[in-house]
């Protein structure tokens, strides 16, 4: 179920002469949970379309498992790698939502008990188990979204890649797809996600991969990359430190990324 992703040297050059990606190296090990951060812009999106085959490299090569992705065609990809896109209307086309999720796992051959089983456990995770036989547009943005991802969750791909997923989704919406996530990585299975929403990013990922103009800049955990050093480098991305990695600082309680750690720093402190 575990698959690592190797992009060697990997460059993109759009038709337009865009230079999108500028011989990016990142190895994503199997059942990692890593967030893809930068500015519009600096080459996210188009670094995770080469992972499935949607973009294909002008320079460097992908890898999944050892083997080049060069030659294989997106339908064989995506039995591997599912990419639930930032905008769900460029996603979603079914007549109803059971049909929507059935789409894919059917094309992957799944058939009878299995294909049910895989449909009514997407709907359930995203918490649209009684929406089966609504069309997607009945639903609103954010629903649509957690339809999209409903859509790629029962494919079961050991690789799952979303990007911007809390776009337009309350506080439940965010603690559903963290919920998500959390439980994709208990099951081995390689999490990324494209995110401007660095609170989230901090509380749900263990790895952070930072993007400037088609290179990556910083890489560690939210702790390190969120730690008052890379302050300027997040800068010139457009990116802020999370609340908590920013009071933390001030306090002088060293890397503090999210809530629960700056309380429970707050708490060794204080004791």
């Amino acid at each position: 179920m575990s698959v690592r992703i190797d992009l060697d040297g990997v460059a993109f050059t759009y038709p337009d002469g865009t230079e999108a990606l500028a011989g990016v190296d990142l190895t994503i090990l199997p059942g990692e949970r890593v967030a893809i951060v930068g500015q519009n812009g600096s080459g996210k999106s188009t670094l995770v379309r080469h992972m499935n085959g949607l973009l294909r490299p002008t320079g460097g090569r992908v890898l999944l498992d050892g083997r080049d992705t060069a030659g294989r065609h997106v339908a064989d990809l995506a039995r591997t790698v599912g990419l639930v896109f930032q905008n769900p209307d460029r996603q979603l086309f079914a007549g109803t939502a059971r049909a929507e999720v059935a789409f894919g796992p059917r094309n992957l051959g799944v058939r009878g008990a299995d294909l049910d089983a895989s449909i009514d456990g997407a709907l359930a995770a995203v918490g649209l188990e009684e929406a089966g036989a609504t069309n997607p547009y009945d639903l609103g943005f954010s629903r649509r979204k957690l339809l999209a991802l409903a859509s790629i969750l029962a494919m079961r791909t050991p690789v799952v890649i979303l990007d911007e997923p809390t776009t337009g989704q309350d506080a439940g919406g965010v603690a559903r797809v963290q919920s998500i996530v959390a439980d994709l990585a208990g099951a081995g299975r390689t999490v990324l996600a494209i995110s401007h929403d660095l609170h989230f990013v901090a509380g749900t990922f263990e790895r952070v991969v930072v993007m400037r103009a088609g290179r990556i800049v910083l890489d560690g955990s939210p702790a390190e990359v969120f730690a008052a050093p890379n302050w300027e480098t997040l800068a010139s991305t457009y990116l802020e430190p999370p609340l908590a990695a920013r009071v933390g600082d001030r306090l002088g309680l060293g890397g503090t990324p999210t809530e629960a750690d700056l309380v429970a720093a707050l708490g060794a402190r204080g004791s």
